[in-house]
C-alpha cells in the first residue's frame, strides 16, 4: 500500500550528509592503503568474460587508478548520494547494491578485456535514477532535481559511447546508466499529493448549475430564494456584523 506524500516527507537527517562522506571516505581510505603497502588492487577490477574477473563487480568500485581518478568520482557521489538520501531514502542502499551488482555484470558481458575499475559506474547509476524517477513521478521538487542533475552531469551521456575516450570504461558508463533506468521501473515510489482543486476552479465550471453559488447574481449580492433565505439575508444585514477602525483620537480619549 502506497500513501500519497507530499513536501513534508522530505525531511532532513543525519544520513542525508554521513551516508555519502563515509561512502566517499571508505573510497579514500582504500587508496590510502594502495599507495601506502603498494598493494596491487588492480587485479581485483571486472576483467570481462573471465570467472575470476567476476569478483570485480564487488569490488572495482572502491578502487581507482590515481588520484585525479578518484577525485573526479568523489565529487559527484557526495552530491548525488545526498540528493539520493533526501529525496529518495528508502530505496538508496538498494539502488546502490543493485546498481553495483547489475552495473558490473553488464561491463563484464560487453566490456573489453582490460581491468574496468572506479565508482564511474555507480555515478551513471545514480545520474540514471535520479534523472528517470523524478521524470517519472511528475512532483515539482523531483522533476526539478532531474533538471539540476542533467543540468550538472548532462555532459556525461557522451561517456556512454565507445571511441570517445579510449582510456575510459565507456561500457561500465553504459551499464550504469542501464541499470540506473531499471531500477526506476522496479523501484515504485509513493504517488505524491496534489494540489485540490475545488469545483469552482475547473474550467468548465458552470455557476448556474451549482445549488450555492446560485444564491448569488453576477455582482455578488445574495439573492434569497425561500423565507428561511429572507432571515439569512435580514441576519447579515443587521448590526452583527461589523468592522471597526480604531483611530489616534480614541486611544487619547480612552486615556
Amino acid at each position: 500500500m502506497y500513501k500519497n506524500m507530499s513536501d513534508n516527507d522530505f525531511k532532513f537527517s543525519n544520513a542525508v550528509i554521513g551516508l555519502p562522506l563515509f561512502f566517499v571516505l571508505f573510497l579514500w581510505v582504500i587508496y590510502w592503503l594502495q599507495i601506502r603497502f603498494d598493494f596491487d588492487f588492480y587485479r581485483y577490477g571486472i576483467y570481462p568474460r573471465d570467472f575470476i574477473g567476476l569478483r570485480g563487480i564487488l569490488f572495482s568500485p572502491f578502487i581507482h587508478e590515481n588520484l585525479e581518478h578518484l577525485y573526479n568520482n568523489s565529487i559527484p557521489l557526495v552530491i548525488l548520494l545526498a540528493a539520493m538520501q533526501f529525496f529518495y531514502p528508502k530505496q538508496t542502499f538498494g539502488v546502490i547494491g543493485y546498481g553495483i551488482v547489475f552495473s558490473g555484470l553488464i561491463t563484464w558481458i560487453v566490456g573489453r578485456e582490460n581491468f574496468h575499475i572506479g565508482a564511474s559506474g555507480l555515478i551513471y547509476v545514480l545520474v540514471s535514477f535520479v534523472f528517470f524517477k523524478g521524470i517519472q513521478t511528475r512532483y515539482y521538487r523531483l522533476v526539478a532535481l532531474s533538471l539540476t542533475v542533467i543540468l550538472l552531469y548532462g555532459g556525461m551521456i557522451w561517456y556512454v559511447f565507445p571511441d570517445v575516450d579510449q582510456s575510459i570504461s565507456w561500457e561500465g558508463h553504459l551499464g550504469g546508466f542501464i541499470t540506473g533506468f531499471v531500477l526506476t521501473i522496479f523501484y515504485r515510489t509513493p504517488e505524491y499529493s496534489k494540489p485540490i482543486v475545488y469545483d469552482w476552479q475547473r474550467p468548465d465550471f458552470d455557476p448556474s448549475s451549482d445549488p450555492f453559488m446560485k444564491h448569488f447574481d453576477e455582482e455578488g449580492n445574495f439573492i434569497p430564494a425561500s423565507s428561511d433565505d429572507e432571515d439569512i439575508v435580514e441576519y447579515f444585514s443587521s448590526s452583527h456584523l461589523v468592522n471597526y477602525i480604531i483611530t489616534k483620537t480614541d486611544l487619547d480619549t480612552e486615556d
